[in-house]
């Protein structure tokens, strides 16, 4: 435990004060593999997805040594929104592998998930109340990001109990994400770090999962009756229109109220971009709006363009000698105070 208290290098001083909110980052890099893939950029679609890979038996190894260890922080973390990023960025990587081929794997990070999600989730329900930052919106990230790789594995399975409880965590992520709504600070537009745009991708994140169940449905397996359809078809395409203009309103407030010093947060900033282009691209493709292609594709550029800069900040605030890392460091341990103001 000393060698975590006392870290010695820039790399362990991040590691040993990174919020939870850290895994952010995997499912930033993971979208953007899931979107490369989508495009036809498959080998940078693989290299992404190794990145996100690595980084995620890290935080999970973390993860776990804190709860075997330090069970008082493990406590104290697991109460936070960002918490819920463990569950949505092993579901971000679970589909990814699906879509992959690697349906043992995927079935593995689904089954943990799934085990993981109703105790979090409940942890950080309980201290919800208003004012909070983007950070509240992740319990519906969670939960669509369960029925995402839910209806994946379903067509892969033909698995229809698998296909039916997909549908009732997109439904219940809908649910989540409207009271969620109601404790957002909506101050964060101007005034976020980051996370702010978490706002968008809760919805770019339903509209998915919402492509996704429309897309399950087949001869083979027959889930649903017209008047299903034709709901998922309304509530989808309603989603990502929704899913755009946040994505507009929080461009034009970070040109009305620049926020160019790095952030661990700003994480929560790629992930929607990256979310918003693989939902418009899965939209395209599964309610045959060709004309989607794109702007799918122009976002997903965004997107990458985005994490570029967000990696080269994280680099340059935590390299040697550099006097933007102890901000930085600062501005992530303090993630867990703000979602308590």
């Amino acid at each position: 435990m000393s060698a975590t208290t006392t870290p010695t290098s820039p790399l362990h001083t991040w590691w040993s004060r990174r919020p939870p909110t850290a895994g952010a980052a995997v499912m930033a890099t993971g979208i953007l593999s899931v979107t490369l893939h989508q495009t036809g950029y498959e080998t940078l679609s693989r290299i992404a997805l190794a990145l996100a890979s690595v980084t995620w038996l890290a935080l999970a190894a973390d993860f776990t040594a804190r709860l075997l260890w330090d069970r008082a922080r493990w406590v104290k973390e697991a109460a936070t929104p960002a918490a819920l990023t463990a569950i949505a960025a092993t579901t971000v990587l679970g589909t990814r592998f699906s879509v992959l081929g690697w349906q043992t794997l995927a079935k593995a990070l689904l089954a943990l998930a799934a085990v993981l999600w109703p105790g979090l989730l409940i942890a950080v329900v309980r201290h919800w109340h208003r004012g909070m930052p983007g950070t509240v919106f992740l319990g519906c990230v969670a939960t669509e990001g369960l029925a995402v790789l839910g209806a994946t594995l379903a067509v892969t399975e033909a698995s229809a109990w698998l296909a039916h409880a997909a549908l009732v965590l997109f439904w219940l992520g809908l649910v989540l994400y409207v009271v969620a709504l109601t404790r957002f600070d909506l101050r964060q537009v101007a005034d976020g770090v980051g996370d702010h745009w978490v706002a968008g991708g809760a919805l770019a994140i339903s509209a998915l999962a919402g492509s996704k169940l429309f897309a399950a449905d087949s001869a083979r397996l027959y889930l649903w009756n017209d008047d299903d359809t034709s709901t998922l078809h309304t509530v989808t395409v309603a989603l990502l229109v929704l899913d755009l203009a946040w994505y507009a309103a929080l461009l034009l407030a970070e040109i009305a109220w620049p926020r160019p010093r790095y952030d661990i947060r700003r994480w929560a900033t790629v992930f929607p971009l990256g979310m918003t282009a693989a939902a418009t691209l899965s939209v395209a493709a599964a309610l045959d709006v060709p004309w989607l292609e794109g702007p799918g594709e122009a976002l997903m550029w965004i997107a990458v363009a985005a994490w570029l800069a967000v990696t080269a900040g994280a680099v340059w605030a935590y390299a040697p000698g550099s006097t933007t890392g102890a901000g930085a460091r600062t501005a992530g341990t303090d993630v867990t105070s703000t979602t308590r103001r």
